[in-house]
């Protein structure tokens, strides 16, 4: 089979089974500005918008427009600029796929160099909404606290050039600012990344920042703006080579960055937006009062064992997420973590039945079809999807052994070496200070514990501290394996 180029122009010479849009894609009009195009926006908001144009025209006015924040984002524009904003969503479960070329981009934007492009497309008259996937470290917040830093260098810099922020809240503040002046009504800001209560963080943080420029802007937003909190859930690796040879291979489809996923989805949304918002709900998305249970869900179970199987993986060897539940140890050590440590910390969730819900993230993570690295989640997954169920455990005056040990698995890593040596990229913005404190103490983890923007006075707790002091001088006295092994025995599990 002969390779298509994907763009709009070749559309009609794919073949099934290759789904495209059956909507007018010259019809899809800019109604979302997307801060942190990446992957995961691409298999999930943008395929729910793609879904709902599928069913209904009135859909086209909430086309997406992609905004890259970072240097490293001009890659990914390339890329899709050159395919008219089309990319291929390949959805996967086990030997089955699904293909389909999603159409819901209605322009790109790179703003890794100036934001003013961005600011000029969050203006555009149909923009009611923006949305962000830019992971906590785009929230220019304490860790600690979950507020905004005055001290964070973009925050510092977005103060002194304030029309031409770098931030993502300091882009949200600008245009704010530029819809109060010139008269204009607000747009929500829907934040879809993994922390708990998103919106309520996202929604100070911008308060923050906009009362040190201007207190009246910042009472102005909080009285015409929406924050609504939102629970996002799709595994999407990051996209393998050999996956889009095997795409062009496969189905005759050139895609220069396509998205592979699981077959799983769910998006549950706080229904609190300021100027309208497109009928997700018809394709699948949840609107209710209050996102918190299903968000307290997702975080304690699925990201928090992400994390915790991702960190001492990676420590024993593994590459991928589903190799780690093959590991009779790691998935042992999974499922408990869940039944003894994580969910007692979920409340009740509406309609969820959270045994079969630990049941099917077991299955899940062990998928062979989706290839997702422990590294991934490793660089991406915040460390409070630990320290947060850590701090309900002892407030509760519950037990922590097993959060204790996926915490000096995280503690280990960051030293930015594995146990045979070889260097370990370590991605996170205190990355020299946590190798620098990791190299000091060594198995001692006080070091890093004192780090009081990312544990506050949980370090000094010694309810937290004794295990994982434990923990981390079994780690590199006889290694992840061995540790495991122990923990199993010790532990009970």
């Amino acid at each position: 089979m002969s390779a298509v180029e994907l763009n709009r122009g070749n559309l009609s010479l794919l073949r099934p089974p290759v789904c495209v849009p059956s909507y007018d894609l010259s019809a899809v009009r800019p109604g979302i500005v997307h801060l942190g195009l990446g992957n995961f926006h691409r298999a999930h908001m943008a395929r729910y918008t793609h879904d709902l144009m599928e069913r209904r025209t009135d859909a086209l006015q909430w086309g997406i427009v992609g905004a890259g924040l970072l240097p490293a984002d001009r890659r990914m524009h390339e890329s899709l600029l050159a395919q008219d904003g089309l990319y291929t969503l390949v959805e996967r479960s086990g030997a089955d796929e699904s293909v389909s070329v999603v159409g819901s981009l209605a322009g790109l934007v790179f703003a890794g160099e100036a934001s003013a492009g961005l600011l000029d497309a969050i203006d555009g008259t149909g923009t009611r909404i923006v949305s962000l996937t830019v992971t906590e470290n785009g929230y220019c917040i304490n860790r600690s606290t979950k507020r905004l830093d005055p001290g964070h260098p973009l925050v510092r810099r977005d103060l002194a050039e304030p029309e031409r922020p770098r931030s993502a809240i300091g882009v949200l503040v600008e245009a704010y600012r530029r819809r109060r002046a010139g008269g204009r009504p607000a747009f929500t800001a829907l934040s879809c990344d993994n922390i708990q209560h998103n919106g309520e963080v996202l929604k100070a943080a911008v308060l923050a920042l906009a009362a040190l420029r201007d207190p009246a802007l910042a009472g102005w937003i909080e009285a015409e703006a929406g924050f609504p909190s939102s629970m996002v859930d799709r595994i999407t690796p990051v996209t393998d080579p050999a996956d889009a040879a095997a795409l062009e291979e496969r189905h005759g489809v050139r895609d220069r960055w396509p998205v592979f996923s699981e077959t799983f989805t769910q998006w549950v949304i706080e229904d609190r937006f300021a100027a309208g918002r497109p009928a997700w709900e018809e394709v699948g998305a949840q609107f209710v009062a209050d996102v918190s249970p299903y968000e307290a869900m997702k975080l304690r179970l699925l990201n928090a064992s992400h994390l915790a199987v991702a960190g001492l993986g990676r420590l024993a060897g593994h590459t991928l997420v589903d190799e780690c539940l093959r590991d009779p140890d790691l998935a042992a050590y999974m499922a408990t973590l869940m039944d003894r440590e994580t969910g007692p910390t979920v409340p009740p969730v509406p309609g969820i039945d959270l045994a079969a819900y630990k049941r099917t993230l077991l299955e899940r993570f062990g998928n062979p079809a989706i290839r997702d690295t422990v590294e991934r989640i490793n660089a991406d997954a915040p460390l409070n999807v630990l320290l947060d169920p850590i701090r309900d455990r002892l407030r509760s005056g519950g037990g922590v052994e097993l959060l204790a040990l996926a915490l000096a698995a995280w503690l280990r890593r960051i030293r930015g070496e594995d146990e045979d040596g070889r260097p370990l990229e370590v991605r996170h913005p205190l990355a020299a200070l946590l190798r620098e404190r990791a190299a000091a103490g060594g198995d001692d983890p006080g070091p890093l514990l004192g780090i009081e923007t990312l544990f506050g006075d949980l370090g000094a707790d010694a309810r937290l501290a004794e295990p994982v002091r434990r923990w981390l001088a079994s780690l590199y006295a006889i290694g992840s394996r061995r540790t495991l092994a122990r923990a199993r025995v010790e532990v009970g599990f």
